[in-house]
Parts: C-alpha cells; structure tokens; sequence
C-alpha cells in the first residue's frame, strides 16, 4: 500500500502493540482521523474566520470554545494552541528572559527546554537529581541559593517537568513550585508526559504555565500543543502587537507575536479538538494504565539479570530498563547481535523498542487493553526462554 510519490502507508499501529516511548500517547483516536479527512486542507479552519482575525476568535468549528475548554479542565485562565510543547517553551522563555539571565532546569530537562533558554539568551543552571533520580525541593532550594551567590540575582524562571523523559519519573511539582515562589521565581510547568495522560491541575501544582503537547500525549496530530498561563501572566505572554511599518504606517489588530499571529491551521487544531472529549475521559482512568503496566513490569524483573531503572512502584507507564545482565547476554553470541530482540518482538506482535537495544532501553505500555499487557508480557518471558535466560515463575 502506497499513499503516492514513493510513501508507503503506515500500518504500525494496525499490526503490531506499540511501546514506543513517544508515541503511546499520542495515537490518534477514530474523530481524529475524520476530523483530518475533512479538515487536511492547509486554511480549512480559515473559513469562518471573521474580524478579528484570530485563530482563537473562530467559532465554526468550535475553536474559540476549545481554548475556553482546555484552560478550564487545566485549572488555568487562559490557553493558546501551539505547534508542539517546543514552542509553548519558546514563547515563555522569550517573553521573561534576557540575555545572560540564569534560568533553572533540571539535569533531567529535555533538549527543547535547553534550546528555548539559548533561544531567548539565558544561561541554563541545572536542578541535579538524587540518587534515585528524583528533582527534589531541597535541591531546588539550594540551586537556586547558588546562583543567587555567583549571580547576585535568581533565576528569572523555572522548568520543571512533572514527568520526566529519561526515567519516566514522577516529581513533586507542587513543592517545587512552592519553593521557587518563595523567591518569586514563576515556574514552567512542562507536561508532556501528563497533559492527556493523568489529571492536571494547574493551580493546585502552582504552575505559572502549563504546557502539554497534543503529539505525544493528546492523542493529536503533529506538531501539536497546549500552553496555559494564569490571569498574572496573560497579559504579557499573550500581548498584542504594536509595532507599525514606517511606509504604510499599517497596524495588525490584536495578533500576539508570541503566536506569530495564528498558531495551529487545518488538520493539527482540529485533530486535537476531535480528540479532547476522548483525552478528557481517559485521563480519569489512569489507574487501570498503571495496572497494566505492572503485568508488564512483573514480567521483565522476573527475568534474571533484568533491572528497571526507573522508580518503583511505577508511577507513569514511560519505563526504563536495563537488560545488561540478560537479554543484553544474549545479544553477545547471537548472529543477529544486539538486533535480535527488537526482530524477536516484532515476531511477537510487538514494536516500539530500539532496534539493537538490548542493554538500556525505555518503552511505553500507555493505552493497552489488559489482553495487550498479558501479552506484551508473554511475549518477553518466551523470548528469555527461548534464549536461555532464566525466569523466576
């Protein structure tokens, strides 16, 4: 099956369970495909725009109420959509920072929260991790107290991620938060891994801004986001412009330049809104996908030499795992190599992890029924087995 031009049809999620870490989250829900059927045209949405203008005004189809929407089930004030997460940081970072202004993140900070502060011109100071790999109050008390030292000032903002990427670890957001208030430091809340996922409330954590991304963990097409803000900070993240060309001295309404004008076009937005009565439902449930999680987890730390890296009991269905001391073993004497596993899975109906990773790799089991999840877990007890491997039963 090709889609023209040389591009074969994509049929991952048809024929195979997938543990992609990044992409769990973000399969798209039966609206969603229709909403890009008949919305995949580059303006579709456009075609009710009226004055003034603005993508956020549009109330055929229901944008204007989807912004009203997401703000309120986030417990914010004020919601734009954004081409991805990415781009929620961006618009942060240049609205309250300038050059050479210290900006806290966390040594478990994505690359897109780094590149944001490099973007706007700040210097990135790093919250460490425990032992555990866990960003802690206390330690971010005391990062902060450094670069008030070596700076003479705080940090002008803060990053925090609720959920990590590396680890899939749960931090405590709420006493973060409280702790960089105290030296009035507005935090970034970045939920990328939560927002679609498991309840948020915004406020109760203390985030500033809240920013989620539709690709990864809103069931939406790419590139796709959410960024959300308080009464506090609306006003001048979501400024209107105000500059005026010198010629024709023309003027351009109420856009935002931190939005550039309109954000999401087409298929992305409307993707999204198809999807969000489905997201606003599943995220109730998240019980069940921790519970599904454990059968696969059981299933891994049964196999001998098999270590999960991330914190346990699993809070988040992102996992990492380290299989040096078994089916990374394995991959030293059999001919395919490191490459085996990944091939032994697909035979089992399964995809998503690296292929040739046998020593640390990360899944994620979000969305699978608990049939899948039984298994996922067959499926890498039988490969132990079939490769000698011993299973503790």
């Amino acid at each position: 099956m090709r889609c023209g031009a040389g591009i074969e049809a994509r049929q991952v999620n048809e024929l195979f369970i997938n543990i992609d870490p990044i992409q769990a989250g973000g399969r798209l829900t039966g609206d969603a495909i229709k909403a890009i059927i008949a919305y995949g045209d580059g303006y579709s949405v456009c075609d009710n725009c009226r004055k003034p203008n603005r993508l956020d005004y549009i109330a055929k189809p229901p944008i204007v109420d989807f912004h009203k929407d997401v703000a309120s089930w986030l417990n914010m004030d004020t919601a734009r959509v954004v081409p991805g997460a990415r781009r929620g940081f961006q618009a942060v970072t240049h609205t309250y920072v300038q050059k050479g202004d210290p900006v806290l993140l966390t040594s478990l900070s994505h690359y897109t929260e780094f590149l944001a502060v490099e973007g706007a011109g700040g210097v990135a100071r790093e919250i460490p991790a425990n032992a555990e790999h866990i960003i802690t109050a206390d330690a971010t008390a005391a990062k902060i107290e450094e670069v008030q030292r070596e700076t003479g000032k705080p940090p002008v903002l803060a990053f925090i991620d609720h959920v990590d990427y590396q680890f899939g670890n749960m931090h405590d957001v709420a006493a973060i938060t409280k702790v960089a208030h105290q030296y009035d430091i507005p935090v970034l809340y970045n939920g990328a891994y939560t927002v679609g996922i498991l309840p948020v409330d915004g406020k109760s954590l203390g985030a500033d801004f809240v920013v989620g991304s539709g690709h990864k963990s809103m069931a939406a097409p790419a590139p796709s986001g959410i960024l959300a803000t308080t009464t506090e900070h609306a006003q001048q993240l979501f400024r209107t412009t105000t500059i005026e060309g010198d010629v024709t001295k023309r003027r351009f309404g109420i856009k935002e330049p931190e939005m550039m004008g309109c954000t999401l076009m087409g298929a992305t937005l409307v993707g999204m809104m198809a999807s969000f009565p489905h997201v606003k439902e599943r995220v109730k449930h998240f019980d069940l996908e921790l519970a599904h999680n454990k059968i696969i987890i059981d299933a891994l730390r049964s196999i001998d030499g098999t270590k999960i890296l991330s914190e346990y009991p699993r809070r988040h269905t992102l996992t990492r795992v380290d299989t040096t001391g078994s089916f990374d073993r394995v991959a030293e004497t059999h001919k395919k190599r490191g490459f085996y596993l990944s091939s032994a899975l697909a035979d089992h109906g399964v995809t998503g992890v690296i292929p040739g990773a046998t020593r640390i790799w990360k899944f994620n089991s979000y969305g699978t029924t608990k049939r899948q999840a039984e298994h996922l877990a067959a499926a890498f007890v039988a490969i132990a087995d079939e490769n000698g491997l011993r299973v503790t039963r």
